[in-house]
């Protein structure tokens, strides 16, 4: 049986994702692995479609597709997902309809989910046979109990495609609305006073819903705002995964392009930043992909800090919520505030309007009050997970996040917690008393709130 890997790893070859394949490779020799690299090879696919061409004619001489790919923030490589619009653009999604597939991932678990609902629900609009997916963390493959699970994915996968087995779908084909957003005129602006806002976005056509929506939102301002087209600005390749920022934030493209000067200058110095894109597949577009990549220059270190965040979006996002819980766990994860998210579905032009003119004024009020809601387990169980891989294995490669989390308190490891560690072992000691154990419950509800309340009876509101 003939399996195609298409690999998402800008290395190519010399990608962990792919020493997994190789695993597989050598697992079950009866059956052939061709891998083509993909993210490596995009400017030549997209330049050349008789390169592309060849590609499909690949898929379709194939019983399986192999979805092969790290994690790159929160999603796959720019330029996998770059293919992956081409797909449809240049009407190629009848190759991939009824091939088994399957998806395997290499990351350290920071919203892997969210990578493979992406793909799996890619697969469910190009009518593939979805098997499952595998979410290798980057050293499984050097312990024995993963070597076994992967091998089990591996055969259960290849079982599938040679037999037939039937497989379900977990997503609806999108829903794309014809509404046409016509804005009216702000009745009233809101004053930015002395605060930064910078509009970014991917604009092609100011004549959308999208152009217009972005014109509405910058005319409820008093005094001009800054709007940055990530069309205009001189971005030379993706990220090249080659981790060379990890030792104090110096990316290997850093002054051959525009990209790391606008981030500084443009995006960092801003009090309100607001993004607005169009949904392409489910997603954004591959380049709004190309800017959150090249963004990991500054590594798993938060670099928008106390930022006021807007979305403005044209398209199905309500049928995408794997797609707004990326959107919030970006601003969770920088410690930013997400104000609100406006799209175009509400098809009423003037109920747009409206909220756009609040977002307006939301966003200058809260930066005006420095106000950033709580995290919830979207910004602090994705902290935890880098602050334990910096502590741990990751350290000598990302310094410059090691020296960041020091200074900043990020290692908030429990067992420094040394007063509630020792009241934990003498209650733990007296709960063994059976009186105490028996009168622990009637007692325990009052005694939590008792340090509220004792706050709340110093208060003078």
């Amino acid at each position: 049986m003939k399996v195609l890997v298409l690999n998402g790893s800008p290395k190519g070859e010399t990608s962990v994702t792919m020493q997994c394949i190789h695993f597989i490779q050598k697992k079950f020799p009866e059956h052939e692995l061709k891998i083509l690299h993909i993210a490596q090879k995009i400017r030549r696919i997209e330049k050349d479609d008789t390169t592309f061409r060849e590609i499909i004619a690949e898929v379709e001489s194939s019983d399986g597709i192999l979805w092969a790919f790290p994690l790159y923030i929160f999603l796959v490589h720019s330029h996998y997902k770059r293919f992956i619009e081409l797909i449809f653009e240049r009407g190629a999604a009848d190759a991939f309809h009824n091939k088994y597939t399957a998806v395997l991932t290499t990351s350290i678990h920071f919203f892997d989910h969210t990578a493979h609902n992406y793909m799996h629900a890619i697969c469910d609009d190009l009518r593939m046979k979805h098997v499952g997916s595998f979410s290798a963390e980057m050293h499984d493959l050097l312990k024995e109990t993963e070597r076994q699970r992967l091998t089990l994915f591996a055969e259960t996968f290849l079982e599938a495609a040679a037999n037939n087995i039937p497989t379900s779908t977990s997503y609806k084909p999108l829903t794309h609305s014809e509404f046409a957003y016509l804005p009216g005129d702000a009745l009233s602006t809101v004053d930015p006073g002395d605060k930064k806002v910078v509009i970014l976005t991917d604009i092609e056509d100011n004549d959308t819903n999208l152009g217009r929506m972005v014109g509405r939102f910058k005319s409820s301002f008093s005094k001009s705002v800054e709007t940055i087209n990530l069309h205009d600005l001189d971005i030379k390749g993706g990220c090249l995964g080659c981790i060379r920022c990890g030792f104090d934030n110096v990316c290997a493209y850093q002054d051959s392009d525009e990209f790391v000067n606008f981030y500084n200058k443009k995006l960092k110095t801003a009090d309100v930043l607001v993004f607005a894109g169009t949904i392409k597949d489910r997603y954004l577009s591959s380049r709004w992909k190309l800017f959150f990549d090249r963004g990991f220059f500054n590594t798993h270190t938060p670099s928008l800090i106390g930022k006021q965040f807007g979305f403005i979006i044209s398209g199905p996002l309500r049928q995408i919520p794997n797609l707004r819980q990326i959107l919030e766990a970006y601003t969770e994860w920088q410690q930013a505030n997400l104000v609100d998210v406006i799209t175009d579905e509400y098809k009423d032009s003037a109920e747009i309007d409206a909220l756009l003119d609040s977002l307006a004024k939301r966003l200058i009020r809260f930066a005006e009050k420095h106000y950033i809601r709580p995290r919830t387990f979207l910004g602090v169980g994705g902290m935890r997970i880098f602050r334990d891989d910096i502590w741990g294995k990751l350290r000598f490669v990302f310094q410059a996040d090691h020296r960041f989390y020091k200074r900043h308190g990020i290692y908030d490891f429990p067992q420094k917690d040394f007063k509630t560690r020792i009241r934990n072992a003498v209650m733990m000691l007296l709960t063994k008393i059976p009186r105490v154990r028996r009168e622990f419950p009637k007692r325990i509800k009052a005694k939590m709130i008792e340090p509220h309340q004792k706050m709340l009876e110093k208060q003078r509101f």
